[in-house]
């Protein structure tokens, strides 16, 4: 009897604990985050090239060194008479810069105008969405990219999602989270609730518990 009732007290300590366990990831789930902000864009943003982008390469008066490259996974572009030059990281005008020092070894005074024409960007700069969205995927930034558009790209979230719960990890912040209410958005049509995007964002939608 005495080593049943051992077993019993050692049952219920071990219910409590894990009652207690519990309850901390309880408080946990609870912690409230601030409000995103309505503007986050910055005003001089220019987008930074990234491994996947085309880039056309025009050299003025000299047709035969005009290409349009890839930018491959390790940043770097390959053009007529320049090897291995690093693209990523940098923006258009940077790039054009770049390539006229480089070319400037093999002719005279080189003029090069450099366009995106397919945008990816580098892992940094670019947009995800985890978690209960009905297509979770990485976005390229786009400047005064907003959570509507967003979320009309991964097509809105599941029934199970709990949209007033998402959150906004702001890598550019050190990691700042924000709160953002999906559910009045995309349900309700609260034009409040949608807010600007910026570089590097992780877009967090909970699944619902009730």
């Amino acid at each position: 009897m005495i080593h049943s009732a051992s077993k019993v007290g050692a049952g219920i300590g071990r219910c409590l604990g894990i009652l207690a366990v519990l309850a901390g990831l309880s408080g946990c789930a609870s912690t409230s985050f601030p409000p995103a902000p309505p503007t986050a864009a910055e005003a001089e943003y220019n987008y930074v090239i990234g491994p996947g982008d085309m880039v056309d390469i025009v050299v003025w008066r000299n047709q035969e060194l005009s290409k349009s490259v890839p930018v491959r996974p390790d940043g770097k572009i390959t053009t007529p008479l320049v090897e291995d030059l690093p693209a990523q990281g940098k923006d258009a005008s940077t790039l054009a810069r770049d390539i006229e020092k480089a070319l400037g070894k093999f002719i005279r005074d080189p003029i090069v105008t450099v366009v995106v024409t397919t945008f990816v960007g580098p892992y940094s700069e670019q947009v995800r969405v985890v978690g209960e969205a009905t297509k979770p995927q990485t976005l390229s930034y786009v400047q005064k990219m907003t959570l509507l558009d967003v979320m009309t790209k991964v097509g809105g979230i599941t029934e199970f999602a709990d949209g007033n719960s998402a959150t906004i990890l702001r890598t550019s912040e050190g990691n700042k989270q924000y709160s953002v209410r999906l559910k009045d958005l995309l349900k309700r049509g609260d034009v409040s609730a949608n807010v600007e995007m910026r570089p590097g964002d992780v877009l967090i939608i909970p699944q619902s518990w009730f």
